[in-house]
């Protein structure tokens, strides 16, 4: 199971990207509209990939980024600022696959 961490600030675009997510086979999508609560479900999950999505100021890109690479050093990081469901799919696969 790949599990997927989404850090977005407008509630409808997460629901659209957390649906696109768990449509996928063997993948589990998560979401966080806010910085603590990011840091919160990162903490109690083992996160594959976070996607930092639309709305989110640089600092708070900034600071997640530092805060998840010092518990997991390997975590992916994708900045995910929208685009159709295949650009999505590619952007996880294709960081998956390196």
């Amino acid at each position: 199971m790949i599990k997927i961490l989404y850090v977005g600030r407008h509630a409808e675009i997460t629901e659209t990207v957390l649906r696109l997510i768990n449509a996928r086979e063997n993948w589990l999508g998560l979401g966080a509209a806010t910085d603590f609560d990011a840091v919160s479900l990162f903490a109690q999950n083992d996160f594959d990939i976070v996607l930092l999505g639309c709305g989110l100021p640089d600092e708070s890109e900034r600071d997640l980024s530092g805060i998840f690479r010092a518990q997991k050093p390997e975590i992916i990081i994708i900045p995910h600022y929208g685009g159709g469901s295949g650009l999505l799919a590619n952007e996880i696969l294709s960081a998956l696959s390196q």
